[in-house]
């Protein structure tokens, strides 16, 4: 595995941070973490391996298992959407609940136990800014 930030190969996976620059394992967008070639900026994939460097991110703050199940248990008032940031659709999942008198919350209560599960699957494994959730 290659540093993001200068292209320096890590002595061990298990590493935290380069040591040549410093940098923290993850940061960067200058290299390719599989092949350790440049990359071009805001790119999603390295141009010279092919791997996706979407999943080379740094992790957020935001906790997979508890946006899992916040979206279980209280998806039909979007509790998992608004800590995520995803706000938009927590609107929309609390309106329907509350605009039905309670009625829609069967459909937006089905639509939260369902997105709680991809989460706790990895299906969805970002909040609203793109950060990666942590384990």
């Amino acid at each position: 595995m290659y540093c993001r930030n200068c292209g320096q190969q890590y002595v061990t996976d298990q590493a935290v941070m380069c040591v040549k620059c410093g940098a923290q394992k993850g940061t960067g967008e200058n290299f390719c973490p599989n092949c350790g070639q440049p990359t071009p900026p805001q790119s999603q994939v390295c141009l010279n391996c092919g791997v996706s460097l979407a999943a080379y991110g740094p992790k957020g703050d935001k906790s997979k298992l508890a946006a899992g199940l916040l979206g279980i248990f209280l998806g039909s008032f979007g509790v998992h959407n608004f800590y995520l940031g995803y706000t938009g659709k927590a609107v929309a999942q609390l309106v329907i609940t509350v605009a039905t008198c309670g009625i829609g919350s069967v459909v937006s209560g089905i639509w939260g136990f369902v997105e709680g599960i991809l989460i706790l699957c990895g299906k969805i494994d970002r909040d609203g800014k793109g950060n990666l959730l942590s384990e």
